[in-house]
């Protein structure tokens, strides 16, 4: 099987990491499973923070306060026709703890946004968008690469531009 193809680029602040979210966001999908891979600290909440906002804001929907979902697991929100759920897995200890939060559901009635998608095991979606980040200096080094149908997507959407203003770092 020939290896997904990456992408690097470098965000130097926290504006470019919404940057970043609001550009990815049009080309997200129901259905659609974002892994957000990274260390503590390394902006993964931000980044679904922009994605879910921009959605929010495409849909003309109120913008929901955006919180992290380290306590509660998940929080789900309402961006017009498209129900987005934004799980953080950093306490899940066994893969049975994801169906209690309903995680099939959510991926088959929206689109998924995940933390910590190394806790999923054996669980975690094949057909999906991995963002890797990670702190660099001031600012974040992000990777990209897609599984699954998300190989060509992710080809397309870089070819069409989502991530032009972005310094490309390959």
């Amino acid at each position: 099987m020939a290896k997904a193809p990456q992408y690097q680029f470098y965000l130097p602040h926290v504006e470019a990491t919404e940057q970043f979210g609001r550009a990815l966001a049009p080309f997200l999908q129901v259905e659609d499973f974002i892994a957000l891979w990274g260390d503590l600290g390394a902006g993964k909440t931000a980044l679904a923070r922009a994605i879910i906002r921009a959605r929010q804001a495409a849909a003309g929907c109120d913008m929901d306060a955006v919180q992290s979902p380290t306590f509660t697991l998940a929080q789900t929100y309402e961006a017009g026709d498209v129900l987005i759920t934004h799980y953080d897995f950093y306490r899940i200890e066994s893969e049975s703890e994801m169906i209690e939060l309903g995680f099939e559901d959510a991926l088959d009635q929206g689109m998924v946004l995940a933390e910590w998608p190394e806790r999923m095991g054996e669980r975690i979606y094949p057909d999906r968008l991995d963002i890797r980040l990670s702190i660099s200096g001031e600012g974040r080094q992000v990777g990209l690469s897609g599984q699954g149908s998300w190989t060509p997507r992710l080809e397309h959407m870089i070819a069409t531009g989502c991530c032009r203003e972005l310094e490309n770092v390959e």
